[in-house]
């Protein structure tokens, strides 16, 4: 009788080990796969690539005259130099608009993608004679390499490759800045030698509908409708990251 309550006692108990064990191997296992898991996601994570931080000055300025209107971006400060290549640059703007002068609301703005031809125009200046593409912002200053054997970096068209927007590096000392061409009435129109055009007006043979500026490509076409105290919403995309690194409302000068 002992021994038969013996044998009973210990097959009971050994019925009640089984499921411990269970319970306990799951639970190394789960945490084991937590663990691959959570190092998996961190390995994810530690591939984004990093944004950089970059501090900027822009002055849009539109006075109705090529000599005195101008967009300009002034490198203040960057954690690290930043290729154009890398960059992304969009603007958007709301205002009255100011041909048909009712009232009525005209939007506008462009996007800058390094590489992509937003310049295209026709010039018949002394020194400037031709048909000019490139992408805008032009680039000037640190940060800006030529790549054209004994050429520097140019003021007026046709720039040098390197300061094409894609091609240049934005770090301290770097500048973008464009001025309109053929606009207002320190142009005069070449159709007669007395005549000279209004304020806020385009030269019609030389910027014509299918033809674009450097200040056109970077704030949309019709950006002679902005005025004193207007709004230029401007954005720049780090590419890589997917991060916007830049995002400032300037308000327009005159």
């Amino acid at each position: 009788m002992n021994n038969d309550r013996m044998n009973g006692r210990r097959e009971k108990h050994e019925d009640a080990v089984s499921p411990v064990i269970g319970v306990m191997l799951m639970l190394v296992v789960t945490i084991i796969i937590a663990a691959v898991i959570s190092g998996f996601a961190g390995e994810l994570v530690g591939t984004t690539e990093k944004a950089p931080q970059l501090v900027m000055d822009v002055e849009i300025k539109n006075t109705g005259d090529m000599w005195t209107s101008w967009v300009v971006f002034d490198i203040k400060s960057v954690s690290e130099p930043i290729h154009t290549r890398d960059l992304r640059i969009a603007t958007s703007w709301r205002t009255t608009n100011k041909t048909a002068n009712d009232g009525s609301i005209i939007t506008g703005g462009a996007t800058v993608a390094a590489g992509v031809e937003n310049t295209n125009y026709t010039t018949s200046d002394a020194g400037t004679t031709g048909q000019f593409r490139m992408v805008s912002p032009i680039g000037h200053g640190q940060g800006v390499t030529q790549l054209q054997e004994f050429e520097y970096q140019k003021t007026v068209p046709p720039y040098d490759p390197g300061q094409y927007f894609g091609n240049y590096t934005l770090t301290v000392g770097t500048a973008m800045r464009q001025s309109p061409a053929r606009y207002g009435p320190a142009h005069r129109n070449d159709l007669a030698a007395d005549v000279y055009l209004e304020l806020y007006e385009y030269h019609p043979t030389h910027i014509e509908r299918d033809q674009r500026d450097s200040v056109q490509a970077i704030l949309g076409k019709d950006w002679t409708h902005l005025r004193v105290g207007d709004v230029v919403d401007i954005k720049i995309t780090h590419i890589p990251s997917g991060q916007v690194i830049f995002d400032k409302s300037v308000v327009v000068q005159g």
